[in-house]
């Protein structure tokens, strides 16, 4: 794939995630009242609102400026290593990387109790899970998506490192 085909899609993927997160999540506000559990499939996935302040498992609720910046240096960080860019499933990773982090980031920045500390929408309950919302599935799924690609050794580039094959011609395409 080239590099401009998996920009793209990243951008799509990206702002896809981003438009469903945040459309939910204004949703949720509109439909919702606070703590009133409604069953969605019965109890295995209710919806109930919820304001984060924190991150996942509502860990570093005192941080948020914290969580605000290092949500900031993801997103440059990924937009950054996009100029290697030419894999697809690595396009879609990366968009769903930052379409998440770009769901929660704007909360933490246009939600109360005001700019950087803004607590975050979240509304999707499973039993034994804390409460989450889009923005969270993108980033969770993008994680393992990443992982698995850096387990099996592939890189931005969307080539792979063979064992059986000579030094100079190990790598080969995931897009093949």
């Amino acid at each position: 794939m080239t590099r401009r085909g998996s920009v793209g899609l990243l951008a799509v993927v990206a702002a896809t995630g981003f438009a469903l997160d945040q459309g939910t999540k204004e949703w949720a506000l509109a439909a919702l009242e606070p703590g009133q559990p409604r069953e969605l499939i019965g109890t295995l996935v209710q919806l109930r609102l919820t304001f984060n302040p924190g991150a996942a498992f509502s860990i570093g609720t005192n941080a948020t400026w914290v969580l605000t910046i290092i949500a900031c240096v993801v997103i440059a960080f990924t937009i950054y290593s996009a100029r290697k860019l030419r894999s697809r499933v690595w396009a879609l990773g990366l968009g769903l990387l930052i379409g998440g982090a770009l769901g929660n980031l704007t909360d933490r920045f246009f939600r109360e109790p005001g700019f950087g500390k803004g607590h975050v929408v979240d509304f999707l309950e499973l039993p034994n899970w804390p409460i989450f919302n889009v923005a969270d599935i993108c980033v969770v799924t993008a994680a393992c998506l990443i992982a698995l690609l850096s387990i099996r050794g592939i890189g931005l580039d969307g080539t792979k490192v063979t064992e059986d094959a000579p030094a100079h011609s190990r790598q080969v395409s995931d897009d093949e």
